[in-house]
């Protein structure tokens, strides 16, 4: 039997919300965005286009497993895209191609293409080759690496196009669907910096879909930066060789320098964060390393005070340097390589924006709470850049993210789907 939108299914969503009723709601949209989203929501077409959603679940199920099972390591997304292009292709998208970094996009054009509208979700996951990426099931709980993050968001942008395309829905201005590359790690966002590159398309409202739930918005960005320092020496046997310089030395130095200034550093102001992550090198007990090599991940939601810790990181590295050769009784001097691994910058969108505003107005609609934060996503970029932007979630429950043990659970995800179908006509405008 159909499933019907009818008033008792609202009333259904209503219940299963029925958490966020119990108290008001911190954050409000203004009545004339309540009002855009209500009258939006409640036209034929849209009403109709959320049924096309309901009626497509088995189908969008079916491509969530496909994908998830087709390994999608960092920087070797290829097998996976082309799999997206060829289902983006089949749900009618009016031109679909990749670029030169191997993300996918998808075109429907609209009526004026005034604006351009993105709808993104990434390609990559943090899993390496040779993962088992085989979905389990457990009840009616799915069980793989990748299932949710972001797995389930790219099946939420395929089923949007769907639902527009087999109602024949057109918009104002052109949409824009994507699956993109590097999000996770070190891809450090190469698929949406290529895309607000100078080879990219216009782009004037960007959404990704990241994150499991319905109600949280990302409408900030947490910038990071990474190096990878390599601290290099001759290298020798640690009693005859005894007097060259240590690179093991002179990194415990930079760790030590960095991190009594970054604590001071970070007890005041916006939330900013260092961690030393990874360290190596060296051969044996008997020898001076010739090498010694640290990861390094610094963070914060503000770019002045990720500005500040870089310094601060950089200033750390040189002094260890410095110090290690001063004291050295014979041989070359070490010499430090500083690799710069990741670059995330940060940004915001006010709660005040139009789009967050909307944002918060769907969420009341499907009777969810609202709350606004920031992370490290997509919409990093256009959140640097000044760009309408946010982060939202893939609808359903699910857990454990960048484990072995991911999970997620259909618990109504359709109202993540119909949440994007929202903002994409909210912010694309609905042709008449």
């Amino acid at each position: 039997m159909k499933k019907t939108i009818t008033l008792a299914l609202l009333a259904g969503v209503a219940c299963h919300f029925s958490w966020a009723q119990k108290s008001a709601p911190k954050l409000m949209a203004e009545k004339k965005y309540d009002l855009e989203i209500n009258t939006l929501a409640n036209k034929p077409i849209v009403k109709k286009a959320f049924q096309t959603i309901l009626d497509l679940e088995p189908e969008t199920r079916k491509e969530h497993l496909l994908l998830t099972e087709i390994p999608s390591p960092p920087f070797k997304e290829q097998v996976r895209a082309r799999k997206y292009a060829e289902l983006m292709k089949a749900a009618g998208a009016d031109s679909v191609w990749m670029d030169e970094v191997g993300n996918v996009l998808g075109k429907v054009k609209g009526k004026t293409g005034k604006k351009t509208v993105v709808l993104e979700a990434h390609l990559d996951t943090v899993f390496p080759e040779g993962t088992d990426v085989k979905v389990k099931f457990k009840g009616d709980t799915l069980y793989a690496p990748g299932i949710g993050d972001d797995t389930r968001g790219l099946t939420v942008v395929l089923a949007v196009l769907k639902a527009m395309k087999m109602n024949k829905i057109k918009t104002d201005g052109d949409v824009l669907f994507v699956g993109a590359v590097g999000e996770e790690g070190l891809g450090d966002l190469r698929g949406v910096k290529h895309l607000f590159s100078a080879k990219g398309p216009k782009i004037d409202s960007y959404l990704a879909v990241d994150g499991a739930g319905l109600g949280g918005i990302t409408n900030g960005g947490v910038g990071s930066v990474r190096y990878r320092v390599t601290f290099k020496g001759p290298g020798g046997h640690s009693y005859g060789a005894f007097g060259l310089v240590n690179p093991h030395h002179a990194l415990a130095k930079a760790i030590y320098y960095f991190t009594q200034q970054a604590d001071e550093f970070t007890k005041s102001g916006p939330k900013t964060t260092y961690s030393v992550s990874v360290i190596g090198g060296g051969t044996s007990v008997n020898a001076i390393p010739y090498e010694s090599w640290m990861e390094v991940d610094m963070r914060s939601e503000n770019q002045e005070k990720l500005a500040g810790i870089n310094q601060l990181f950089l200033a750390a590295v040189d002094k260890g340097l410095k110090e290690e050769n001063a004291i050295k009784r014979n041989g070359a001097d070490l010499t430090v390589n500083i690799n710069k691994v990741g670059d995330r910058p940060s940004g915001l969108n006010p709660e005040r924006n139009p789009l967050i505003q909307r944002m918060i107005a769907i969420t009341h609609f499907f009777k969810a709470e609202p709350s606004l934060h920031s992370s490290s996503t997509n919409a990093n970029i256009p959140f640097s850049k000044g760009i309408p932007a946010a982060t939202i979630g893939i609808g359903g429950v699910g857990g454990n993210g960048h484990s072995l043990h991911e999970w997620w659970l259909n618990d109504k995800g359709y109202l993540g789907i119909q949440q994007s179908l929202l903002i994409v006509l909210a912010e694309a405008g609905l042709a008449e």
